[in-house]
């Protein structure tokens, strides 16, 4: 649901054959499973240390669970395709078996990655790079068939800041993913998520200017998910590090609500679940919120 909006977006996905409802906006768990995120209260490289959050994102609300195992803040090691799985791998295996309910997206730029880990249980694909750190991606969502989020970056993690340069950051962006989306439909991908890529080859006023223009995207007629959280260009306007964002982090994602957002991606899920709760309440008035699906 977003209110004013006059496009028809595309608000249903198809996860592991689960239709999830996004007219009622959704929050998704990071669970980092590397040694070097930049959030350091979200590293979860250990099954058992895994598998408690999985349990607490869960319960606190979260309809996504994003496993990551391949850090890609700036500058950030890079690691080959096997270390990322080994790590990624046995975890998905274990939440899956021990959340059998769970919806579980990869966070990885890499076909094979992915593809091991749908068949380890996992449901949707976010890649960072939009296809275009590995050519074999989106022929292997088409082969899958599971749900898509492609955002938006440009050059790789580890050389990213150095090219935040754009002739106008919004139209750039826009005209990115109507061209790769163009290519997924025309390879059957049915279930596709933009992701603007908040801090991906963008400067802290980029990522501003492009919240501030974001319900420009919903002409693309497809569910948009924010990744906002404990980022730069939070604490960097408001002080501190990444552990002092988290008040920041809430604030700017009742923002990216009303500009559109259906998935906030988050580290803090109970903040993001009740921002979601307290923004619908004030658009649709409690006892309307009520009726909604859940």
């Amino acid at each position: 649901m977003t209110a004013g909006n006059f496009f028809q977006k595309k608000l249903s996905i198809n996860a592991g054959g689960k239709l999830i409802d996004l007219s009622s906006p959704k929050v998704m768990g990071i669970i980092n499973l590397t040694p070097d995120s930049f959030f350091a209260a979200s590293r979860k490289p250990a099954i058992e240390d895994a598998l408690l959050q999985a349990e607490k994102m869960l319960n606190e609300g979260a309809t996504f669970l994003d496993l990551g195992a391949y850090s890609s803040r700036p500058g950030a090691e890079d690691i080959s395709a096997q270390e990322e799985a080994d790590r990624l791998i046995p975890v998905v295996e274990a939440i899956a078996q021990n959340f059998k309910d769970a919806i579980l997206s990869i966070d990885t730029f890499r076909a094979s990655v992915a593809e091991a880990a749908i068949e380890a249980g996992a449901h949707l694909i976010n890649d960072i790079s939009g296809g275009q750190l590995d050519e074999a991606m989106f022929a292997t969502v088409a082969r899958l068939q599971v749900p898509y989020i492609l955002m938006h970056m440009k050059g790789t993690p580890q050389n990213m800041v150095q090219h935040a340069q754009y002739d106008d950051i919004f139209n750039d962006v826009l005209l990115y993913f109507a061209k790769r989306y163009e290519t997924l439909r025309a390879m059957n991908v049915h279930d596709v998520i933009i992701d603007p890529g908040f801090g991906f080859a963008k400067t802290a006023e980029q990522g501003y200017e492009l919240m501030s223009k974001m319900q420009g995207f919903d002409m693309l007629e497809l569910p948009v998910l924010v990744g906002i959280s404990r980022k730069r260009m939070i604490y960097g306007l408001t002080g501190g590090t990444s552990a002092d964002a988290l008040n920041g982090t809430t604030a700017l994602n009742t923002i990216a609500l009303t500009k559109g957002a259906n998935i906030l991606r988050v580290h803090d899920v109970e903040e993001a679940v009740e921002a979601v709760k307290i923004w619908e309440a004030s658009v649709l008035g409690l006892s309307k919120r009520e009726e909604q699906p859940s």
